[in-house]
């Protein structure tokens, strides 16, 4: 056994009764356990005894001097588990036929991808976590354009398994397990931003096989990035061009217009003025909170049932569930966190029933897009759905 496996039953308490226990799987990535109120898991955890080989060595960014834009050359993705059988699913709890990633039953378990885009950051006291060679200088060093430019893919990647069951999404949970996915969220997200070397966290959730996922297992991922994503970028630039407070003004245009779906007392969810995908909603918090961790506890609570009522209505507008990106944008760890506001943007290439939408001349090389379907359409559309959605 790899002694570099540890479980440290110490329990934290966080918001709304849901308890945190950390421990360490055999190569020395970490693995957090989250745990429902009034769950039925008993306080122990199993040590992870399986024999892995060592950690692979930390990517390399390139720049593409065309754009600015930094690149991860990650070659130990290429060895991710693909399309697995249901008896060896990875993210399931560990049995004598399935060494899977989780030695113990849980209820939501998070814990860094055996195979990063970024990260591991910065080398450790056991020694188990190569360290970053050659890492960025700060945002002024990787915005300097250069050909030939490299710099080492500091960060970190984590796995968020929503459930132990080995199918479903985010929206076939509960509510009460959603906001146990909630409270794991800002945890990770106060913990992730606190990282040497980290610009910006991102939490998301890849739904079909039409977008890529190569897990059925309900999960979603979090992407800590050593730069400012150029998504990000070209919002901080919209910012600086209209107002400081856009994202309110654009809060008030869209309550006032036809295209909201869902309204409660802290979040409002609707399809944007200028959509680009056949499916697309945003969904904004009614104040200026930057992350998940500056969520009051009442915008938590309101947020687990909103967003499965979401994400369900989603799932009614056909007879198959929808494939679809669910991404979180947070403001940058160092900059715009009075500015950038904490907002949901799922997307789904799905345009009918039995037809995608494919980014092909205009979309994928120019970045020109053509939209399909009127949002006010999609909007009618999804409300509809929406309504006869029951949680």
């Amino acid at each position: 056994m790899n002694t570099n496996s540890t479980v440290n039953l110490e329990p934290v308490a966080l918001g709304a009764g849901v308890v945190k226990r950390t421990a360490r799987l055999a190569d020395g990535r970490d693995l957090i356990y989250f745990d429902d109120p009034g769950t039925t898991l008993g306080p122990d955890r199993a040590v992870d005894a399986r024999d892995l080989d060592p950690r692979p060595a930390t990517a390399t960014m390139r720049q593409d001097i065309l754009t600015g834009d930094w690149i991860s050359v990650a070659a130990a993705r290429q060895n991710r588990a693909f399309l697995p059988p249901a008896e060896l699913d990875p993210l399931a709890p560990q049995s004598e036929t399935n060494p899977s990633e989780i030695p113990s039953l849980y209820d939501v378990a998070v814990f860094e991808n055996r195979s990063p885009s970024f990260g591991p950051a910065l080398a450790t006291a056991t020694g188990d976590v190569p360290e970053a060679a050659d890492p960025p200088r700060g945002l002024a060093d990787l915005e300097r354009l250069g050909l030939g430019n490299t710099r080492t893919s500091v960060g970190r990647c984590e796995v968020v398994c929503f459930s132990p069951d080995r199918t479903g999404s985010f929206g076939t949970q509960t509510v009460t397990r959603a906001r146990t996915v909630i409270e794991a969220w800002a945890d990770r997200t106060a913990a992730l931003s606190a990282l040497p070397g980290v610009e910006q966290v991102f939490p998301f959730e890849n739904r079909g096989e039409e977008i890529g996922v190569t897990l059925q297992h309900p999960h979603g991922q979090i992407y800590s990035y050593p730069y400012i994503t150029p998504r990000t970028t070209r919002l901080l630039d919209s910012i600086d061009r209209t107002a400081p407070d856009l994202f309110a003004r654009i809060l008030d245009f869209e309550q006032s217009g036809p295209r909201v779906l869902l309204r409660g007392e802290h979040w409002t969810a609707f399809v944007p003025f200028a959509a680009r995908w056949p499916i697309e909603v945003h969904m904004l918090p009614h104040r200026q909170v930057p992350d998940f961790a500056a969520l009051t506890a009442d915008e938590r609570d309101e947020l687990a049932p909103i967003y499965l009522r979401l994400l369900r209505g989603i799932d009614a507008l056909y007879e198959t569930p929808t494939p679809y990106i669910a991404a979180w944008h947070q403001a940058p760890v160092h900059v715009g966190r009075d500015t950038v506001r904490l907002n949901l943007q799922i997307t789904s290439p799905r345009r009918a029933a039995d037809k995608l939408k494919y980014l092909a001349g205009s979309e994928a090389a120019m970045g020109a897009w053509i939209g399909d379907i009127p949002p006010e359409t999609a909007a009618d559309r999804l409300r509809a759905a929406i309504e006869g959605v029951e949680l």
